[in-house]
């Protein structure tokens, strides 16, 4: 490993990937206990939307794909709380929507096919001290967030009802919760790609689950299998000349697998111990 950290691209690889390891995670914890694990996919089709726009408008497109994904994202929420009932179809539409305004606004720019791969698929080794800065910046503003409103959230993603009895403002935390998830698909866009960036956020709190038996170790056990994910994953797409965003996700859904078959081997064993003891 360390061989490939003397080119400057790897070594801003892995500082994003890593920063991309702790935070995805640390949302995807709420985001999955709260049974809404598709919500980064869908926000991911509205990053994409907000990247062909900047193509179109000669802006940064992380930026505009952090302002339209946080715009969008405050949108489903709004509607999400008025009409809780039409919750999966308010999020249809603006999904559809984004991967239909995507596909428009990177024809009228003319992109080129090796940028628009790049941002669907993950393209780490081009990642720019520009985008190295930015995720670094987006990231410690979603970790203080979540520090400050970590109880608050807590609260809300195990008893919602309970929550807005105590008084808490429900209405307030979940749109946090909304925009801190944009924030994350804006900032995972560029290290898995907008395909992917659901994954890193699903999978390692998936695996930790196996695993874990609190909150706290399954957030730690997942940010953990997360970092290992992409420590692991960026090396062997280095010296395999592997797609960097698809090997990532492909090593968390074998350290998924790993905590699963662990998690059957220990309670078969258990198992076995119970019936040993009654006999």
């Amino acid at each position: 490993m360390l061989d490939m950290l003397q080119f400057d691209f790897m070594q801003r690889a892995v500082v994003a990937g890593l920063v991309v390891g702790l935070i995805c995670p640390a949302i995807g914890i709420f985001i999955i206990l709260r049974k809404q694990s598709l919500i980064g996919d869908g926000l991911g089709h509205i990053a994409f939307a907000g990247v062909a726009t900047g193509w179109l408008l000669g802006i940064y497109p992380v930026m505009s794909a952090m302002v339209i994904t946080v715009l969008a994202a405050a949108g489903i929420e709004e509607l999400r709380a008025r009409r809780p009932a039409y919750g999966d179809m308010v999020l249809a539409i603006f999904f559809y929507t984004g991967i239909a305004c995507a596909v428009l606004f990177s024809s009228l720019a003319k992109t080129n096919s090796v940028s628009l791969f790049g941002y669907l698929f993950g393209s780490i080794v081009t990642v720019s001290v520009q985008d190295v800065a930015t995720v670094g910046a987006l990231a410690i503003a979603v970790l203080l967030t979540l520090g400050v409103m970590f109880k608050e959230l807590l609260f809300v993603t195990f008893d919602e009802e309970v929550a807005r009895i105590s008084g808490l403002p429900i209405k307030r935390i979940n749109m946090i919760l909304a925009i801190l998830t944009a924030l994350t698909v804006s900032i995972a866009m560029r290290v898995v790609g907008i395909l992917m960036v659901s994954a890193l956020m699903v999978i390692p709190v998936a695996a930790s689950l196996q695993i874990s038996h609190s909150f706290r170790s399954t957030l730690v056990n997942a940010v953990i299998i997360s970092e290992a994910a992409v420590v692991i994953g960026l090396t062997a797409s280095f010296y395999l000349n592997f797609a960097s965003g698809g090997t990532i996700v492909i090593t968390a859904a074998l350290l998924f697998l790993a905590a699963f078959v662990l998690r059957q081997v220990v309670l078969e064993r258990l198992g076995r111990a119970k019936v040993m003891k009654h006999c």
